[in-house]
């Protein structure tokens, strides 16, 4: 009678909803593990499962008078978690059949995110054999019963979700010793908490998913600024958005791709979740390509229309260079911003800032948020098509594995044209209740570490070439506000590694990505990091492993998941979308997977090391060499200079390594020597080596590999 009592109240106060009941297990040994965001979590478990389960609780936590009281109707095991007599004591009860809830957490989050995972939960579900019943609550953690600070407005009655995944089990591992197996046990059910908190979310789009955090920060919670002092808060950044989208509504049609010619400003961020909000799609133009380039890009997408500045445009000095766009209209923000008529105001004022989900246009998850460009590093660019699911996807992922509050603030130079600076800059930390300090070049090595400084940022994402000239400029203490720096986009330099310890104290987090997955595919953490790799993949994506002829280490790297493209726009075949497939099995194309194009390995506990791209093997005597291979023989006999390698065809050998350095001093001899001492194969030395004032760069910061390979090509 209690327990309907309960129910019904929680159901009237709490709003409760429970998903899926159809993983619910109907016999055997059942473990079901929840995240832990409130004192609100166990009594909400007990009761919206329909099965009697027993509940492992600290000690500790009958010392509360009110928990004693509760308790008293609830079945619990109290234990201390880090005993020998605790665990016997839960592998008894499971092993007994009785269903058990545990928090492999240990304590409730104080951030939101996920804990530290201890090792005993996976070592009895591994011990034991038992199914494991994820269950994710959602909701709970920003209200009263929580325990994160008052950044949060902090509800009494908030809305909380119950989550039930499908069931999983550990196996137990193998190992030398007992010790190393509940570790190995331990982290693979941190990995499953991952998973858990990364997958089963409703359906959004880039703007319905702004709408949602507004309500759960408020409106006056200020999240962006600019190098033009222009502070935006949730609600100013709703009001622009709403503004834009109704400018946009008056120069296009519903479905409509248009180019988005911006730098890193507040407006820019507006105006991508303003297109989201009336389903345009914004077209990322690269403005560092040249008109060529860009008209390529529009030719590719089917743009016809490109939203710019004017202002802008003469800032960057552009003006001729996009009037030269062939086949394209351009639409200045300036000129728009007289078409704003009182209509418009009123309709803005009185209505849409009330009833924004009913003034949008609604659009499916699955379809296309935003096309991107890539990097035309190793060939022509082509148009990659990602839609709201994958891009919010890869926001989830990359937050059930890092742990950002409402008092971080990103700091971000890198292009939002670039998938990286997109994610990570108009996306992460929108929809993270954070701040968002934008600035508009990452080529300013000597200003950036001082905004860095002057604005208290605590979160930093770079490329290997940027994290290198802002740390030789910066003065020690201008990072002491950063809390997470990650790199990605290239291979992070060992020599930028240590330069940043030993200045500043802070250990850079290496990633992986590409355009095509939104784009982190792995990325060390705080709490799982190995070096020498780029961490683990993503939760929630699959990988496979193809050999390619000729390699010996490694396997070509094919992914699967949520984040992963729906597919590509080429120049050959403009504005047509070709879903995202790859052959894994010698002949048939299984869609939704994806060639990365990259030469991994993946080691016993999950850890993905980067030996090279397929394209950059060189074939020399009929013997594979990677280029990577040759570019760190470089770094490690130079390391304060850059160096890349690139090949030339040679009738006798099939190709010639060529390296391009930035060391006027280095000699074939002094690489000789490094090869030997790092057991480098000789024919990974560049047969010739070229002296150059600088490589050249995208505007990314990455290597461009295609003017270095017609460099490498006109050398005699």
């Amino acid at each position: 009678m209690i327990r309907t009592l309960l129910r019904g109240l929680c159901r009237l106060l709490f709003r409760i909803e429970v998903h899926g009941k159809q993983h619910l297990p109907h016999q055997g040994k059942v473990l079901v593990i929840a995240n832990h965001q409130s004192y609100l979590d166990g009594l909400l478990i007990g009761l919206f499962l329909p099965f009697r389960a027993t509940f492992v609780i600290h000690t500790t936590v009958l010392d509360n008078w009110l928990f004693r009281q509760i308790f008293r109707y609830v079945p619990y095991l109290a234990v201390d978690q880090t005993s020998a007599l605790g665990m016997k004591k839960i592998l008894k009860l499971v092993d007994s059949g009785e269903a058990v809830v545990i928090f492999p957490e240990g304590r409730i989050s104080t951030t939101g995110s996920l804990m530290k995972v201890y090792e005993g939960p996976g070592f009895i579900a591994a011990k034991t054999g038992a199914q494991i019943v994820p269950v994710r609550v959602e909701g709970a953690a920003c209200s009263i019963y929580g325990r994160l600070d008052r950044a949060f407005p902090r509800p009494v009655f908030p809305k909380i979700s119950l989550y039930i995944q499908a069931q999983e089990q550990i196996a137990m591992p193998e190992a030398a010793n007992s010790k190393l197996r509940r570790k190995l046990a331990g982290d693979a059910m941190q990995q499953l908490m991952q998973r858990m908190l990364a997958t089963g979310h409703s359906e959004h789009t880039l703007f319905s998913a702004l709408l949602q955090i507004i309500r759960l920060h408020g409106r006056r919670r200020q999240v962006m600024e600019d190098i033009r002092q222009t502070r935006d808060s949730y609600g100013s950044l709703l009001k622009k958005s709403l503004a834009l989208a109704r400018l946009v509504s008056k120069i296009s049609q519903p479905g409509d791709t248009l180019g988005v010619l911006m730098p890193n400003l507040n407006s820019t961020v507006c105006l991508i979740y303003g297109m989201s909000a009336v389903q345009r799609v914004p077209a990322m133009l690269n403005y560092t390509a040249g008109a060529q380039g860009m008209h390529s890009a529009c030719v590719t997408a089917g743009i016809r229309v490109i939203l710019t500045s004017r202002q802008f445009l003469e800032a960057a000095k552009l003006t001729e260079m996009v009037a030269a766009i062939p086949d394209v209209q351009l639409v200045y923000l300036e000129d728009l911003r007289a078409r704003f008529t009182l209509p418009d105001k009123l309709w803005l004022l009185g209505y849409a800032l009330w009833r924004p989900q009913q003034v949008s246009i609604p659009t499916s998850a699955d379809a296309p948020a935003v096309v991107l460009f890539t990097s035309g590093s190793e060939g022509k660019p082509k148009g990659v098509v990602l839609s709201h699911r994958n891009i919010l996807s890869n926001v989830t992922q990359i937050r059930a594995v890092i742990e950002f509050s409402p008092h971080d603030k990103f700091f971000m130079a890198l292009p939002l044209f670039h998938a990286f600076g997109f994610t990570a800059g108009a996306i992460l930390p929108v929809l993270s209740g954070a701040g968002l300090m934008l600035y508009p070049s990452p080529l300013h090595y000597r200003v950036i570490p001082e905004v860095i400084y002057d604005r208290n940022c605590t979160v930093l994402f770079g490329t290997s070439t940027f994290l290198a000239h802002y740390g030789k400029f910066a003065h020690p203490y201008d990072f002491n506000r950063l809390r997470y720096v990650v790199a990605g986009a290239e291979k992070l330099a060992d020599s930028v590694k240590q330069q940043w310890m030993d200045k500043f104290g802070i250990r850079i987090l290496e990633g992986y990505g590409a355009t095509e997955c939104a784009p982190v595919l792995a990325v060390n953490t705080p709490m799982a990091q190995r070096a020498g790799s780029v961490g683990r993949l993503m939760p929630g994506m699959q990988y496979q492993l193809l050999t390619v002829p000729g390699i010996s280490r490694g396997g070509l790297l094919h992914v699967h998941g949520p984040n992963v493209m729906l597919g590509y726009y080429f120049h050959d075949h403009p504005a047509r979308l070709h879903p995202t497939a790859a052959i894994l099995d010698g002949h048939t194309e299984r869609a939704g997977w994806y060639n990365t194009g990259d030469i991994v390995e993946v080691d016993t506990e999950g850890y993905v090391h980067i030996l090279g791209r397929v394209k950059r093997f060189a074939k020399i005597a009929g013997e594979m060499v990677s280029l990577e291979v040759v570019e760190q023989i470089a770094v490690h006999a130079s390391p304060e200079h850059q160096h890349a390698a690139s090949t030339q065809p040679d009738v006798q050998r099939g190709e010639t390594i060529l390296l391009f350095t930035t060391d006027a001093q280095l000699t074939r001899e002094a690489l000789q020597t490094t090869a030997r001492q790092l057991g480098s194969p000789e024919i990974a030395v560049a047969r010739r080596i070229i002296v150059v004032k600088e490589l050249p760069l995208l505007g990314t910061g990455k290597l461009d590999y295609v003017a270095l390979k017609l460099l490498a090509e006109s050398q005699q």
